[in-house]
């Protein structure tokens, strides 16, 4: 018996039975450039618009990190977002943070670049997404003076060359039209020596097509990790936080589309990861120029 028979009964059951079915499609749709320019904007737009609740400033699957890399010390207030955190902590410091100026190229609702300003103390970081709810959302609740947030295309970036010595990404350039083109702008905007350090997922054939595009952007691959199990075990430990979020911050109707979209268990995206049916990895490419 499933979460969803025992708590709603058998109409909630067939509901997310069309929802999973419904995301098989989606996933399947993304494949194609079209369909990625035409559906992710409007959605990120209609869910910070939608859904401002307090804490939810991270949007991505989590991570947990293994022995060498040790234990995240967060204060009392970010251990809610730990999991989502660890993937961001982990990756930034594969780059020179300190006293450097950044790029995150798409922000979502502004938790990491707001981790990553209070934590890892950068000169000066801009937090860039598609969505002009998001970008409004993340201003209004993240006050640091060293951070601030634009709205901007990943594919026609709204910045000077050579202006940015890291640029970071996180499970965001599965959404765009074209990677080629936003590698393009991000060696562009990046100074010589300048680092991007990124996060995605992709099935394997779509994996082998991030690597073949990265092994053509200019720019050089310096480290790349497979994280895939780490990111199914934090989905895994963060389930009953997850459940608890979308039942007190989400109308009944709409629990289980965002048990989908935020990758809970069950949902397609942690069964793929299970099964590695979809990959995720992290990347980190040198600007040679």
């Amino acid at each position: 018996m499933t979460v969803f028979q025992f708590t709603f009964g058998q109409k909630s059951y067939f509901s997310r039975q069309l929802i999973l079915m419904w995301a098989a499609v989606f996933l399947k749709l993304t494949k194609f450039s079209w369909f990625r320019r035409l559906v992710w904007k409007p959605i990120y737009e209609y869910v910070a618009r939608k859904y401002r609740a307090q804490s939810w400033y991270f949007m991505n699957y989590g991570y947990t990190p293994d022995e060498k890399e040790g234990r995240l010390e967060l204060q009392e207030k970010d251990e809610v977002n730990r999991y989502q955190i660890q993937l961001y902590h982990f990756l930034a410091v594969k780059a020179p943070i300190e006293g450097n100026e950044l790029l995150e190229v798409g922000s979502g609702r502004g938790g990491g670049s707001a981790y990553i300003a209070e934590y890892l103390n950068p000169k000066q970081i801009t937090g860039m997404d598609l969505a002009s709810n998001a970008v409004k959302l993340a201003n209004a609740d993240h006050d640091l003076p060293n951070l601030h947030y634009i709205q901007g295309n990943a594919e026609s970036i709204p910045m000077d060359d050579n202006s940015r010595d890291v640029v970071i990404n996180v499970e965001s350039c599965h959404a765009y039209g074209s990677v080629p083109n936003f590698l393009a702008e991000v060696k562009r905007v990046l100074r010589q020596n300048g680092r991007l350090v990124f996060t995605d997922l992709r099935s394997p054939e779509g994996m082998e097509k991030l690597e073949y595009e990265i092994g053509n952007c200019g720019m050089e691959l310096i480290d790349e990790d497979d994280i895939t199990a780490q990111v199914v075990e934090a989905i895994e430990l963060e389930e009953p936080l997850k459940q608890t979020r979308i039942r007190e911050n989400l109308p009944k109707s709409m629990w289980n589309a965002f048990e989908e979209f935020g990758g809970a268990v069950g949902s397609q995206i942690h069964l793929q990861l299970k099964s590695r049916d979809l990959i995720y990895k992290r990347f980190v490419l040198n600007n040679v120029q």
